[in-house]
């Protein structure tokens, strides 16, 4: 007998909103023009960027605060321009990047329990772009190191332990770049472009690995993001405006694995993965529904598995990473729904009879442990995620502090730009706090010596004072 309904385990996954009172109400949610999700989620936090004059801002607030929020609530206001994009740091959930219209992006250390005072001076400042900066993005598996894409068509990596831009792809994209997206391991980029191309790069050898010309034929924007195999997940438009998602493999992107029509709306389709369930959950901006599919290896590879439906279009919005779920629940994804005025939690439920841990429903997943620091990422070397146990719930740990530790920059080269001495410029963490060190020492034995002359001067003087002193006197 042939089967005629697939098994999934999945199938049945529904989703819910919460009720009013553990929605965050009372929000002035960002009215600029750009497709980002305007809203970054980790187990702590959910931040959102809002309407600000004379600048640009963003809210965080812990989890728990749910409610009304006051006007006078606390922002991360730094920014001169609005801010077109956030990003929650993978190892550390007090850290959050922020892209802006300033052509800076800013790194931002939020107190353990949230913000009682404004916040205005981050702990970096990264300024490398010549335009407004619309996307950002952390590297999963290296400490400190962060993806900035701007207007300028340009890329840069940083090294944010530093201050430094290390990586510089300034001369790969023709015109505007829709999205960036890591690999599991952060080894490969892909990106999504205005001139229709889809790229798989290798950020470190800075050269193209893959492209797909007219990956989606029609002329609004596109998404592109890898999957755990390698492969990658767009979505776009036809040339008739009609919505797609396509699968492809780089190795061979002259068809795509899966293309898909869906409808006519005409909402960007931003795709949120989950590696640990295969599942893609695809929220389009303006519409009220949040599709979702499960990729596997038997045709078609991408199955429609259901639709959560609402009243309100979205916004924007944000997606807790799988170590902020609830798995006594059978929670499997939490969005935050932005409407207008208000932010609205959304819960992914696989339903399940037992109240026990379902360890097929969580396998190991992404912890927040950093598997690699950035200098050994930027000298090559490659480490997939740390993986922890859902088992017992996730406990966030304490977050250590984010220093950055400037380089003198009379004893360093200058950034690298280009391929020559892009390689050449990581050097080992022992050799950098060595040359600081020294710094250090010079400036502290100067100073020393400027005193020891002023004071040698004050007691000439004082000695001539006392001789007219003693002249008048006599």
């Amino acid at each position: 007998m042939r089967r005629v309904v697939r098994q999934s385990k999945f199938r049945h996954v529904f989703g819910q909103a919460v009720k009013n009172d553990q929605c965050y109400d009372d929000i002035r949610v960002s009215r600029v023009t750009w497709d980002s999700s305007f809203c970054a989620v980790n187990p702590r936090f959910v931040a959102i960027i809002i309407e600000a004059s004379g600048g640009g801002a963003f809210l965080v607030l812990p989890l728990h605060k749910t409610g009304r929020i006051d006007k006078s609530y606390p922002t991360v206001c730094g920014h001169t321009g609005p801010v077109l994009d956030i990003d929650w740091c993978p190892h550390n959930d007090q850290v959050i990047a922020s892209g802006s219209e300033d052509c800076t992006v800013m790194v931002w250390q939020i107190p353990e329990n949230g913000l009682t005072l404004s916040l205005t001076e981050p702990v970096v400042i990264l300024e490398g772009h010549s335009k407004r900066v619309g996307i950002v993005a952390w590297h999963p598996t290296a400490r400190n190191v962060l993806l900035s894409a701007g207007c300028d068509n340009a890329i840069i990596i940083w090294n944010v332990g530093t201050g430094e831009a290390l990586i510089n792809l300034d001369d790969m994209h023709s015109d505007m770049i829709y999205n960036v997206s890591w690999n599991r391991n952060g080894s490969l980029i892909c990106t999504a472009s205005k001139d229709k191309k889809v790229r798989v790069i290798d950020p470190r050898k800075q050269e193209i690995i893959a492209e797909k010309e007219k990956a989606h034929e029609g002329a609004r924007p596109m998404r592109a993001i890898f999957l755990a195999d390698g492969n990658v997940f767009t979505t776009g438009f036809s040339r008739m405006s009609e919505r797609q998602l396509a699968l492809w493999n780089p190795k061979n992107m002259e068809e795509p694995i899966a293309l898909h029509e869906m409808d006519t709306s005409n909402g960007v389709l931003l795709p949120f993965y989950d590696p640990d369930t295969s599942i893609i959950y695809l929220c389009g901006k303006g519409d009220s529904s949040i599709r979702y599919f499960e990729i596997t290896d038997e045709s078609p590879y991408v199955h429609y598995l259901n639709t959560f439906s609402s009243k309100e279009p979205q916004r924007g919005m944000g997606y807790m990473p799988k170590r902020g779920l609830d798995v006594n629940k059978c929670e499997i994804a939490r969005f935050f729904k932005l409407h207008e005025r208000k932010c609205e939690p959304i819960i992914m439920t696989v339903p399940r009879k037992s109240d026990l841990f379902q360890d097929d429903l969580y396998p190991d997943t992404a912890g927040p442990e950093a598997a690699l620091e950035a200098e050994e990422w930027f000298e090559g070397r490659n480490a997939d995620p740390i993986l922890i146990s859902l088992k017992h719930g996730y406990i966030p740990g304490k977050n250590r502090d984010l220093k950055v530790v400037k380089k003198n920059i009379l004893d360093s080269k200058p950034t690298a730009n280009k391929k020559c001495d892009l390689i050449s410029v990581p050097k080992k963490t022992a050799d950098m706090a060595g040359v600081q060190n020294e710094a250090k020492l010079d400036e502290i034995l100067k100073e020393i010596k400027s005193i020891k002359d002023t004071i040698c001067n004050q007691d000439e003087r004082i000695s001539k004072l006392e001789q007219q002193m003693a002249k008048i006197a006599a």
